[in-house]
């Protein structure tokens, strides 16, 4: 089931997904095309994850572009990549906020998001959410 109906639902777990991108092309099993996937963020079926927030830290003295992308595929990199953010500098020792509360989006099990940090290891991206069956 890709997208399970949640009137009824039994479970709402809260989770944290975190990655801080050590590239900016490929060179790790987790990128595709210096796309990193928030690894926890595709669901198991018939689940839903509810994501509430996704946060961008740059943690370095310059400024640096983040990505974020949901893509039609559970396999990030396999299907459309679509930008929720594009390549948005984040200036240095700043945080940005991709996703709150107001603009949450929902990831089924045949989705997946990916993020891309235009400087290697520069930004750490961290995503609330909540995996609901």
């Amino acid at each position: 089931m890709a997208n399970p109906n949640i009137l009824n639902v039994t479970s709402i777990y809260g989770n944290t997904a975190y990655v801080t991108p050590g590239t900016t092309a490929v060179n790790t099993s987790w990128t595709y095309n210096g796309t990193t996937a928030l690894t926890g963020l595709t669901p198991a079926a018939s689940s839903v994850n509810k994501v509430n927030s996704i946060v961008v830290t740059n943690s370095t003295g310059t400024s640096a572009n983040a990505t974020v992308s949901i893509a039609n595929n559970a396999t990030f990199g396999s299907g459309t990549a679509y930008p929720v953010a594009s390549a948005i500098p984040v200036p240095a020792n700043s945080s940005l906020i991709v996703v709150d509360k107001s603009n949450g989006l929902y990831v089924t099990e045949n989705q997946s998001i990916g993020v891309t940090s235009g400087t290697a290891s520069a930004l750490t991206f961290v995503a609330s959410f909540e995996v609901i069956t």
